[in-house]
């Protein structure tokens, strides 16, 4: 009997699927905020508990954002900044 480990992430469409590929970026659920897997903030949040529960994981960076996240402004600042001038500019935004 074969046990291949899948893992849970998010699509385009915001729907969790198994995967055989770990999650390249991490997510909370509730703010709709995307990050590296090893963001600070996340990880606070992570060791004062409550965090794993909303925790989701992405493929990649434009899966994130097709399923509704913005960046996080502790690890992807340059990011969150264009994402916020677009916001403010009334404009679609995309890292690329």
């Amino acid at each position: 009997m074969s046990t291949t480990k899948t893992y849970t992430l998010i699509g385009a469409d915001g729907r969790s699927h198994s995967s055989p590929a770990k999650g390249e970026w991490g997510g909370h659920r509730g703010s709709k905020v995307y990050g590296r897997l090893d963001c600070p903030a996340a990880l606070r949040a992570l060791a004062r508990d409550g965090y794993a529960k909303h925790r989701v994981f992405f493929a990649d960076e434009a899966t994130a954002i097709s399923a509704g996240y913005r960046p996080c402004g502790t690890c992807c600042k340059d990011r969150y900044q264009a994402w916020k001038v677009a916001r403010e500019r009334g404009e679609p935004w995309t890292p690329w």
